[in-house]
């Protein structure tokens, strides 16, 4: 109830920002496929800095 005075941890962080650009890249290749690209490309990124986290744990 109370959970919205926690904040976020810098994987929760990176996991919305990876599904928030998989979301536009979804959107986006229907118009513009080069921006399509790049907004996978982006969240490829953030997915890899998520599981280098992982691996540290």
């Amino acid at each position: 109830m109370f959970n919205f005075f926690k904040s976020k941890s810098l994987k929760e962080k990176l996991e919305d920002r990876y599904k928030k650009l998989l979301e536009e890249s979804y959107k986006l290749s229907t118009v513009n496929r080069k921006l399509s690209d790049e907004k996978a490309y982006e969240a490829d990124q953030i997915l890899q800095q998520i599981e280098s986290l992982n691996k540290q744990q």
